[in-house]
């Protein structure tokens, strides 16, 4: 399986010739979806969810997504499924568990939206926007890092419960170099206490598992 890290929160995940892509959204850069069988979507804020895109996508393509993102798509061309909690399912040639409801609280004027999480093959877990408890040993794990929602302690709380053989930061595009430093000490911290695999994969770049 081949990870791939676009901008911000998004990831291209390819095996045996298929593809999936997790929340193409707006933070993320150009042509994310190029090529994709599947795309699975976490939740609707525009950092993970860019509806135009995804209008655009072709017929061939399945778009698995929480309730409220389905109902936005819902004259898109592609094959368009809501899932929630507890769902399990098989696109692009891979098996896919739905894990996880709300997202994290943001702020108190904020209303708390729907967020799932998807764990593919039993080997790589994307939580979205939370600190979801996967419910089962988790080898990949792609770890929140830097958000409006979120304290680093949070995080490295979060590393320790989940306890993964890997861990590669998501949803850090709005660090700067700065922030970007401290997270990959953080990380690498956290490796060395774990004895894993802890870091950032630069935007564009990619790991074989």
């Amino acid at each position: 399986m081949k990870l791939t890290k676009f901008g911000h929160a998004c990831w291209r995940v390819e095996k045996d010739g298929r593809t999936l892509v997790i929340d193409p959204g707006s933070f993320s850069g150009d042509s994310l979806i190029d090529g994709a069988d599947a795309v699975l979507v976490t939740h609707e804020h525009f950092d993970h969810f860019n509806e135009e895109l995804l209008k655009a996508a072709g017929a061939g393509v399945e778009i698995w997504a929480c309730p409220p993102v389905a109902a936005k798509l819902g004259d898109a061309q592609a094959k368009v499924q809501a899932v929630r909690h507890g769902d399990g399912f098989t696109t692009a040639g891979f098996g896919v568990k739905v894990v996880g409801e709300w997202h994290a609280r943001v702020h108190p004027d904020i209303p708390i939206i729907e967020n799932v999480g998807f764990l593919l093959d039993d080997e790589v877990f994307y939580p979205g926007d939370a600190l979801t408890p996967p419910g089962a040993d988790v080898p990949t794990l792609l770890v929140p890092t830097n958000a409006p929602w979120l304290k680093g302690m949070e995080m490295i709380e979060y590393l320790r419960a989940v306890r993964p053989t890997r861990a590669y930061s998501t949803h850090d595009g709005l660090a700067n170099e700065i922030g970007l430093g401290l997270i990959d000490t953080w990380l690498d911290m956290e490796s060395k206490k774990q004895n894993g695999e802890f870091r950032r994969i630069a935007p564009g770049g990619s790991v074989e598992i």
